[in-house]
């Protein structure tokens, strides 16, 4: 079995701007990075393809099967009271107990980090888990990628925001036994 976790192309947003489960459109890039995605992914297998709802995952998962499965437990993370505004805009005294435990300290009306690991945790797991070995492509966020990476490489999740994800990134996992070998390169030195 064999899975390629893909990260949404470019949203259409500035810079500096807290989004997490916002619902953004697409740069007009889009066309462009979804045919290098395309191209990154043998098209002599079948896929199953499963995605995170919001648009931005769920414009790709459509271009690459007419058939998605979407499910909520992909979506990036819930910054609560912080959506939509600017990082500099939110308040020191708000921000920083978070910035000090960002895995364990929920953002106001949001979660942890501990909270969204936990989700795409249960995700994995239904895979695992499931009778069904059909090869899969799973679009999502750089949040739930760096969580379920942290799992597979025993990297503790406060060091996991060291991965880096860049937008259309693609992690290429192929399951031996009962565990899963990553077969994309991640840099680990900085971790």
């Amino acid at each position: 079995m064999e899975i390629y976790i893909i990260r949404h192309t470019t949203p259409n947003i500035e810079k500096g701007i807290c989004y997490g489960q916002t619902d953004l459109d697409l740069a007009d890039t889009y066309s462009k990075e979804f045919k290098t995605i395309t191209q990154q992914i043998p098209n002599s297998k079948s896929y199953l393809v499963k995605s995170s709802p919001l648009k931005r995952c769920a414009l790709l998962a459509n271009h690459l099967n007419s058939q998605v499965l979407f499910d909520d437990r992909l979506k990036e993370f819930d910054f609560g009271d912080w959506e939509m505004k600017r990082w500099n805009d939110i308040s020191e005294e708000t921000l920083n107990p978070w910035m000090e435990d960002f895995v364990n300290t929920r953002v106001p009306n949001g979660e942890s980090y501990i909270d969204l690991a936990s989700r795409v945790h249960s995700f994995f797991e239904d895979i695992i888990y499931s009778k069904d070995k059909q090869n899969l492509i799973i679009v999502t966020h750089a949040g739930p990628i760096r969580a379920f990476l942290a799992s597979v490489l025993n990297i503790p999740l406060e060091k996991s925001f060291h991965i880096k994800i860049k937008y259309g990134a693609i992690f290429h996992l192929k399951r031996e036994g009962n565990s899963w070998n990553l077969i994309s390169e991640i840099n680990l030195n900085s971790i």
